[in-house]
């Protein structure tokens, strides 16, 4: 045991030096201490494995597993998950070709008159005229008028109803209306209702729609 002599201890640590300072094939001019390194940052950055988005599809501890199959047979899935919109079709019905209608689905003017007199009526009994509000009232008393006589007319007629009101002053009018339509199909009603504060005349024209 000279004082020259190496310790077994420190040849071993020479030796893993030497072949610490050794180049590695892939990494000329690195040691394999160094690549060994390299090895486990370059381990650490790598992104986890997406168990998440695999996970969303399986079934909880204890439960059913979910099935896709049937609700994506029947509808359009977007990427997102979520059903697409479909739009609602519209049936169309084919033409029947009819250019009058039959005797017993006429227009009955009679009929009509009779209810837009009793709408007239429960509309207007408190009513008092006002200019300001005499345009949108008369609006309001055509939509009545129309949906009333609608219940009681044959399919296949348009309606137009037409509605006049006016202040009672004693005052002499003459209502008139002009048309061009087909005698035999088409027709029209008329109705009128007053009192102390004003007037109104309604006329509901039936045109047979070919």
């Amino acid at each position: 045991s000279s004082a020259g002599a190496r310790r077994p201890g420190r040849r071993r640590e020479e030796e893993e030096g030497a072949a610490s300072r050794e180049a590695h094939p892939c990494c000329p001019g690195s040691s394999i201490r160094e690549f060994a390194g390299w090895k486990r940052s370059r381990e650490s950055t790598l992104p986890a494995p997406l168990a998440s988005r695999r996970s969303s599809l399986g079934a909880a501890p204890g439960g059913r597993r979910p099935s896709i199959g049937p609700w994506m047979l029947h509808s359009r899935v977007s990427f997102s998950g979520l059903p697409l919109f479909q739009p609602i079709l519209k049936t169309r019905l084919e033409n029947t070709y009819r250019m009058r209608p039959d005797e017993r689905c006429k227009f009955d003017a009679g009929r009509v008159q009779r209810v837009l007199e009793v709408a007239l009526a429960g509309a207007l009994v408190t009513t008092v005229y006002s200019p300001q509000g005499s345009a949108p009232l008369a609006q309001s008393l055509a939509e009545l008028l129309r949906s009333r006589a609608k219940e009681v007319v044959p399919p296949r007629y348009k309606l137009v109803c037409h509605v006049l009101l006016g202040q009672q002053g004693q005052q002499s009018l003459l209502v008139a209306s002009r048309a061009l339509w087909d005698p035999e199909s088409d027709s029209f009603a008329c109705a009128t209702f007053s009192n102390a504060s004003l007037f109104a005349v309604a006329t509901v024209h039936g045109v047979y729609f070919e």
